[in-house]
């Protein structure tokens, strides 16, 4: 099983919810409300910056004088997630962790702002909508399932790599059937990664769980789920628009 604790990043094998090194089921419960907290907050100012986009004419007009603001946006987002997933002491020491990801949610929500701007208002929208419902609805069913998902995490990944793989080919061969499918794949695999990452947050007996001192490590897996799920699935709104 993998172990994911202060050393080797965030994972560790199922323990008892009450002791070993979860300590106390209120050290959990105050994990959950603070990685939900931070994800709340992350989620109103990014889809905020995306419905500013979508809705108002004169950003959308500036979005598309200013298409050189997306690489810029996209590289400071890559580099904050490369410094937050791997630099293990950067994301646990305050306030290097929480300035860190506040540098990561602004540039995120900027370049998610800026890809919006290019989609009809009422697509945004109900992308959005979709969105909502799906993830508030796969939370809950993984929270109260008895259904394993982390053991899954392997398969999880290849499916990725594989979709990843698919994604490049994608951006050279140019065939809207196998666009469609790439987003509706896509909105499955991350539908999947938020039931995984969800119940390895939650802890109690599961194969894998997250260790919580790695608050802002959950926060970011949960808040790439939720981003990534909605990109494909406004990629499948546009499609069958």
């Amino acid at each position: 099983m993998n172990k994911y604790d202060g050393e080797t990043g965030g994972l560790t094998a199922s323990e008892s919810f009450d002791d070993g090194a979860f300590g106390a089921k209120s050290v959990r419960l105050a994990f959950i409300r603070k990685v939900y907290g931070i994800l709340s907050a992350q989620l109103v100012i990014t889809f905020g910056f995306v419905l500013i986009f979508a809705i108002h004419e004169d950003t959308k007009k500036w979005a598309a004088q200013n298409p050189q603001l997306l690489l810029v946006a996209f590289i400071i987002t890559m580099a904050s997630i490369i410094t937050l997933m791997c630099c293990g002491d950067m994301r646990r020491k305050f306030p290097h962790n929480f300035i860190m990801l506040a540098v990561f949610t602004l540039a995120q929500s900027l370049s998610l702002g800026l890809v919006t701007a290019h989609y009809k208002t009422e697509i945004v929208v109900t992308a959005i909508f979709i969105t909502a419902v799906v993830c508030v609805s796969l939370t809950l069913f993984a929270m109260q399932t008895k259904i394993d998902f982390t053991v899954y995490s392997g398969m999880a990944f290849v499916f990725f790599i594989v979709l990843f793989v698919m994604g490049l080919i994608l951006m050279v061969v140019q065939v809207p059937f196998l666009r469609v499918l790439y987003s509706g794949l896509g909105a499955l695999l991350f539908s999947f990664f938020l039931l995984i990452d969800t119940q390895m947050i939650m802890g109690g007996n599961r194969q894998q769980v997250i260790s919580p001192e790695e608050y802002i490590l959950a926060v970011m897996m949960l808040y790439m789920d939720i981003i990534n799920l909605f990109l494909h699935i406004l990629s499948l709104l546009n499609s069958s628009n």
